[in-house]
């Protein structure tokens, strides 16, 4: 059984305290919150309740991390493409078709339940549960890198760069049409569509809902009446590439929820049966957050995708 942790810090920045003390713990909102429900998160010599209380920068906060609970998913015997593994860390190139997490519909066959097999208990619980710490997700039918914490120390510190957006994601994607300006920059609020709660939608600038979203672009290729675009992410919000192409008139291939294949296309792709979003993540980098070193990483394109281009190219 895994053992309780207690962790100590200075809030960083003034604001709401949940907001305040996940940033500085490396732990999430929700997990912040459950936690303060328990009477475990104490700001200078009060236990803290109220999450949506102001906080200002400078106050010293320590949160009692009970054990983790047992893992609901469990270790499977399933084959990973590991890019880069130490003590702390492991990196993984995710095919098309897997799921990240168990969830309804898909309670097994998912990188957690393959990463409970191969990290065989070396995993990180500070999400409350035992099980290995995702820290990032990519959706089931993107491919590509993913890096999942096995210690606590690493849980924390990715957490924190990905909180402070200083992670470097690249994908490469391939998008109907010739984007016009080739390369340029998207931003806007991200959050769930009014019409329909299962898409995310680019929402008004004075919307009170969605998060701060920028996607920057790149034409790497005209193909016949497509491109391979590259996108660097300044921040990770749901559907991000997805919702963004879509959004200027240029959705990915494949994409199912965010736009239509253009009517050319789409024999090709009946043909060559590529039936997903064409979308890969292709590189990641950050700080390793015990050593401190600089890390970068790369995932070439998968054969799907290589045949994709192969076939839409003038």
């Amino acid at each position: 059984m895994s053992e309780s942790e207690v962790i100590t810090g200075t809030i960083a920045t003034s604001g709401r305290v949940d907001k305040s003390l996940a940033e500085a713990s490396g732990l999430s909102r929700e997990r912040v919150k459950a936690l303060m429900a328990q009477g475990a998160v104490t700001i200078g010599r009060t236990v803290a309740s109220n999450p949506s209380a102001k906080m200002q920068a400078g106050a010293h906060f320590t949160i009692d991390v009970p054990p983790a609970a047992e893992a609901g998913a469990q270790p499977q015997d399933i084959p990973l493409d590991v890019v880069f593994e130490d003590e702390d860390l492991i990196i993984i190139n995710k095919p098309a078709g897997m799921v990240v997490h168990p969830a309804a519909g898909n309670p097994d066959g998912t990188l957690v339940n393959a990463l409970l097999h191969h990290c065989k208990g070396q995993l990180s619980g500070i999400g409350g549960v035992a099980r290995p710490g995702i820290v990032h997700r990519i959706d089931k039918d993107t491919s590509g890198l993913l890096v999942a914490a096995k210690s606590t120390a690493a849980h924390k510190g990715l957490a924190r760069q990905f909180a402070d957006h200083s992670i470097m994601r690249r994908y490469l994607a391939v998008c109907g049409g010739h984007p016009n300006p080739p390369e340029g920059t998207v931003s806007g609020r991200l959050g769930r569509s009014d019409a329909n709660r299962k898409k995310m939608a680019v929402l008004a600038d004075d919307s009170s809902r969605g998060k701060h979203a920028v996607t920057h672009y790149r034409t790497l290729e005209k193909l016949s009446h497509s491109s391979l675009i590259e996108c660097r992410l300044e921040t990770g919000r749901t559907h991000q590439v997805r919702v963004h192409c879509a959004s200027i008139g240029h959705a990915l291939l494949g994409d199912q929820i965010y736009g239509r294949t253009p009517s050319v296309l789409r024999p090709i792709l009946k043909r060559i049966g590529f039936a997903r979003q064409a979308l890969h993540a292709a590189s990641l980098g950050f700080d390793h957050p015990v050593t401190g070193e600089r890390m970068e990483f790369h995932a070439d394109l998968p054969p799907d995708m290589r045949e994709l281009i192969d076939e839409t190219t003038r």
